[in-house]
């Protein structure tokens, strides 16, 4: 007897529809899978028998052929196990067709018929709702992750019984209330800016960045404060709007990273990997693709800590993820694009043994060190950062004042009112800050009076800078004015965003 139902694949964080077809005939009993099934969806076959013998079902002993259609398309993972095992049990007759169909199923199973939580859930869940199914059965672990797609019955099933008594009408299973409303994270962050003392500037620079989403790297001694000012970056940023906390939780929904109580996301993500880390695991990739480090960054930030220390090869892969927001993964068996729009903070120090220009301790490093250790980080990638600002190491009575800091509230108050300047005026135009602006975008927003045009055409060619360097200042600039609420851009805009190029006035080459 011959039998269909639905489940769902994953391409990236896209969803497509997988049609379990299953055939039980007469002949030596064998069980086999077709259709361009990986090892992990052929190794179902023991799972399915298992889970079907101890829930209490007769196990077919004849030839049983299942296929994943479309044929052509790799299909990995191990969500296929029930819809498998569902298929099985309506060829052999103990689940009627027919109520079964209007059903998109997803879930692994146990060899006792339990059924475990599934990676990707969202994404499916999703891709359910846009191929017009009304019913989603999905393990009960993944129910929180998939509750904020209204549009579908959801059916929460925790054994393989369930599912077919569900079916069968023996016991039908109830739909979970889906009408949670999303409320983004409001100063739940435990570090904030008034435990920093002294870094004015720093802490200016911080903010304008964090106005225009600009990427930043701090060069200082160690000490100084450049981990900990960069950890108390997200209690800045704006708030997530339901899109893109929809866009983080698909990641790492995709990446296995959602607990059983997570509904949607509601933090800006702050990764910081370790320097040691691989090119594949910082932008993704694998023999199964997974999101990498950029990706789980993805709305948030992305910190790397004593930067000069990542191998060059491995920094030289980010310039692509920032310069368009995505990233495209291609090997031998599969393409797949994941999205990585994130602000890049980094940290340095000066040199070798970390104390070139500090007045506290003597450096050991001579100019030509300094240089050549700060030269690891290659021109193309410190034109895609808009920001360099160096941290000085704070005074005896800096640390000892006891005056108030400004805390991340009132800090976070300004960047919001500075990023509503800027949704508003690029509401037209797909972009939502004034670091995402291109090409002729610039021209169109980026304009500057006659005395900031000299200022800016001084800084060109006393620094030597690049286009992309150019463009940059321009970008800042737009920041610091829109902090203002001015119009237009002035010289002293200007001068504040060239100054920000800490590491062109001085030690680069």
């Amino acid at each position: 007897m011959f039998s269909r139902v639905s489940t769902c694949g994953l391409n990236g964080l896209d969803g497509f529809h997988i049609m379990v077809e299953s055939d039980i005939s007469n002949g030596i009993p064998a069980f086999d899978i077709v259709g361009l099934a990986d090892t992990a969806v052929k190794e179902a076959r023991e799972r399915v028998k298992a889970a079907i013998k101890n829930s209490g079902f007769e196990y077919p002993v004849r030839r049983i052929t299942v296929n994943l259609a479309p044929a052509d398309t790799r299909k990995e993972g191990t969500g296929f196990d029930l819809p498998l095992a569902l298929s099985i049990l309506v060829s052999a007759g103990i689940i009627p067709q027919n109520t079964i169909d209007n059903y998109m199923i997803v879930g692994e199973l146990a060899l006792d018929g339990s059924i475990r939580h599934t990676s990707g859930m969202l994404c499916k869940a999703i891709t359910a709702m846009e191929l017009g199914f009304k019913k989603l059965m999905v393990p009960e672990e993944n129910v929180n992750e998939v509750s904020v797609v209204k549009e579908l019955e959801i059916y929460p099933v925790k054994t393989l019984k369930e599912a077919a008594e569900h079916f069968t009408g023996i016991n039908p299973l109830q739909t979970i209330s889906n009408d949670k409303t999303f409320t983004p994270s409001h100063c739940i962050y435990t570090d904030d800016f008034s435990e920093v003392k002294g870094q004015k500037n720093a802490k200016r620079a911080l903010e304008v960045a964090a106005s225009g989403g600009h990427n930043l790297i701090m060069v200082g001694s160690p000490g100084s404060g450049k981990t900990m000012l960069a950890k108390r970056l997200p209690a800045i940023l704006p708030d997530l709007s339901f899109e893109e906390a929809l866009e983080i939780t698909k990641i790492y929904s995709v990446s296995g990273l959602i607990n059983q109580k997570t509904t949607l996301i509601n933090e800006r993500p702050f990764r910081s990997p370790h320097h040691t880390v691989s090119s594949a695991s910082l932008v993704g990739g694998g023999s199964h693709p997974k999101p990498g480090e950029v990706s789980l960054a993805h709305n948030g930030v992305l910190f790397l800590d004593e930067i000069p220390e990542f191998p060059r090869k491995t920094l030289d892969v980010l310039r692509q993820p920032i310069e368009d927001g995505m990233v495209s993964i291609s090997r031998v068996n599969y393409s797949v694009i994941y999205p990585c729009k994130f602000m890049l903070v980094a940290a340095a120090n000066p040199c070798k043994c970390g104390y070139y220009g500090d007045y506290t301790k003597k450096c050991t490093c001579s100019f030509r060190d300094a240089e050549n250790y700060l030269s690891r980080l290659s021109g193309p990638l410190m034109d895609r950062i808009d920001i360099h600002i160096q941290v000085p190491t704070l005074k005896y009575a800096e640390l000892e004042s006891e005056k108030a800091e400004e805390t991340s509230a009132e800090i976070k108050k300004r960047v919001d009112r500075t990023r509503k300047i800027q949704q508003e005026r690029y509401k037209k135009h797909g972009i939502y800050c004034n670091a995402h602006l291109k090409g002729s975008m610039i021209k169109e927003f980026c304009r500057i009076d006659a005395q900031g045009k000299k200022v800016l055409r001084n800084a060109f060619d006393t620094l030597n800078l690049s286009a992309r360097a150019h463009d940059r200042i321009l970008k800042v600039a737009r920041t610091i004015a829109d902090m203002e609420l001015s119009e237009s851009i002035n010289s002293r805009h200007i001068s504040e965003a060239i100054q920000y190029r800490a590491l062109d006035r001085a030690l680069r080459v």
